[in-house]
């Protein structure tokens, strides 16, 4: 089992499949976005290789993610491979589902287990706002998509001050009354060139409960306040889902994280919010055998940093999130 220095398993790899995305976000990156050139980023068969070592050394969930996951060529063909190894339990998918009307079914075939779709608003104008020139009926039928080819959905809403942090809240948090849905709201946390922008704009967990709470009524924490992989959890009175919350800046889980992050350009990321990276496609473009990168892997693991430092006002500054995968 990859365990770190402080006792940690850490038995979940988040593979960014590619830096680049169909939508321009502002919390995540700039207007002018520059992606990387294609031949900078590992190959579907390096990718395999290496999540197969991943579960040699005791990884046992893989979560694909970007910039945009479904922008990966071979995307059905790469899941079908990453559920063939030995050890994987579960792959899965975060997505701002604009393609997955044309890819929801195949990536149910090849194994995928779920879908986690962005959704910032339920206000067209808003959403449009938000990612630039997206728009929302498109995530809408992207997600109807996932549910008619059977994969779960959870929807992940990043709550930015000024922007999202009034009315869509208690719209995403309504539709838990219906839909037997995870609603995530997520803390933004700074880091990249806009790092500042991302800090001065975060809205935190008890803002938002007092907001539902006066809109809605009161949630009731679940689980005694026990995480579900990173969201607290919570249930309205008569609600057929649940509202989860990731707070990362306001009540950090350091002390329970299980993952490291593969970066599309083949980098090893011990924490999303440390710049500290050990480079993986090196040796194997170098041709190191299995053993030598397995523990490669696992010396690195090991190092894995307990936590972040956004409370010392320290945030990494080397990557955009899109360039990292989440």
């Amino acid at each position: 089992m990859p365990i770190d220095q402080y006792g940690r398993n850490i038995n979940y790899l988040r593979i960014s499949l590619t830096d680049a995305c169909n939508l321009r976000c502002n919390y995540c990156m700039p207007a002018d976005m520059k992606f990387m050139d294609e031949e900078k980023l590992l190959r579907d068969d390096e990718i395999i290789r290496l999540a197969r070592l991943f579960a040699e050394v005791g990884t046992t969930k893989i979560r694909l993610t970007g910039g945009e996951p479904t922008l990966r060529k071979n995307l059905p063909e790469i899941v079908e491979a990453l559920n063939a190894i030995k050890g994987i339990e579960e792959v899965a998918m975060t997505t701002n589902a604009l393609a997955l009307p044309d890819l929801a079914q195949r990536l149910k075939e090849a194994g995928l287990a779920r879908v986690n779709v962005s959704l910032d608003s339920l206000n067209p104008k808003r959403f449009k706002q938000i990612t630039r020139w997206g728009n929302l009926s498109d995530t809408l039928a992207g997600i109807e998509a996932a549910e008619k080819a059977g994969l779960p959905v959870k929807i992940n809403a990043v709550i930015v001050k000024g922007f999202n942090d009034q009315e869509d809240v208690i719209e995403l948090a309504r539709m838990t009354m219906d839909k037997n849905w995870q609603v995530r709201f997520i803390e933004m946390m700074p880091l990249g060139g806009i790092g500042d922008f991302q800090k001065e704009n975060t809205t935190y967990e008890g803002e938002l409960i007092e907001k539902i709470t006066q809109a809605i009524s009161p949630p009731q924490l679940l689980d005694k306040g026990a995480l579900d992989g990173e969201a607290r959890m919570y249930q309205l009175e008569g609600a057929k889902g649940q509202l989860g919350f990731i707070s990362s800046v306001s009540k950090p889980f350091c002390d329970s994280c299980n993952r490291v992050r593969l970066t599309a350009d083949g980098k090893l990321r011990l924490c999303l919010l440390k710049d500290r990276e050990l480079n993986l496609m090196q040796p194997v473009r170098n041709g190191a055998d299995d053993e030598s990168i397995k523990k490669h892997i696992m010396n690195s693991i090991w190092f894995k940093p307990w936590g972040h430092e956004l409370d010392k006002d320290i945030y990494p500054a080397n990557r955009l999130m899109s360039e990292i995968g989440g």
